[in-house]
């Protein structure tokens, strides 16, 4: 099922990305543009991803990147 429809992103994908560390809608946007245009879709983003803790939110308070690169790429491949 599409989340974003501007970009043709998925729910898998979203899922997927939040699996590989984005913890917000701002970073599922830097990972797939998801929310970046219309912003429809960000409600959507925001239940998906829960209210839980972030698990690399240690990464992001050093200043290191939360998304794992190669995790990333592949999500690119499997769409």
């Amino acid at each position: 099922m599409y989340v974003c429809s501007c970009f043709g992103v998925t729910e898998k994908q979203v899922k997927a990305h939040a699996d590989a560390g984005a913890c917000t809608p701002r970073q599922i946007a830097s990972a797939c543009k998801a929310g970046t245009d219309c912003g429809s879709c960000v409600r959507r983003i925001q239940a998906i991803l829960g209210r839980g803790n972030c698990p690399r939110r240690d990464l992001v308070d050093q200043g290191m990147p939360a998304l794992v690169t190669e995790s990333v790429a592949e999500l690119g491949e499997a769409a």
